[in-house]
């Protein structure tokens, strides 16, 4: 019998939320950060990409431009990708650079 049986490529992971989840909502779960490509309602089984590219919302204004290649990470509590590690979790890197106006910065998600 092997060690380790290969289950599927990994670019999305099993997710039954406890709440209604929205497409385009991001769920962490530890230090793993998901997005939901679809509605997932509440006690069903649904997915979660963890790679890919996606656009997230950033702040804006002076200082918060992200440019290409910066590790950006998620943060909860004002629900927005940065560049501030502490206290956030990592979504993955920048891949076009983000202006301080801009209100969305392009990350390819690794996790």
């Amino acid at each position: 019998m092997p060690l380790v049986t290969f289950v599927h490529d990994g670019s999305s992971i099993d997710y039954t939320p406890g709440s209604n989840v929205t497409a385009g909502d991001v769920v962490v779960q530890g230090e793993l950060v998901g997005v939901a490509k679809v509605d997932i309602p509440a006690s069903r089984l649904g997915a979660l990409a963890v790679t890919g590219v996606f656009d997230f919302p950033k702040a804006t204004g002076g200082g918060t431009a992200i440019s290409a290649g910066a590790n950006c990470y998620w943060d909860a509590t004002n629900q927005r990708a940065t560049t501030t590690a502490s206290g956030n979790k990592l979504i993955g890197k920048c891949v076009k650079a983000a202006a301080d106006a801009d209100a969305t910065v392009r990350v390819r998600m690794s996790q």
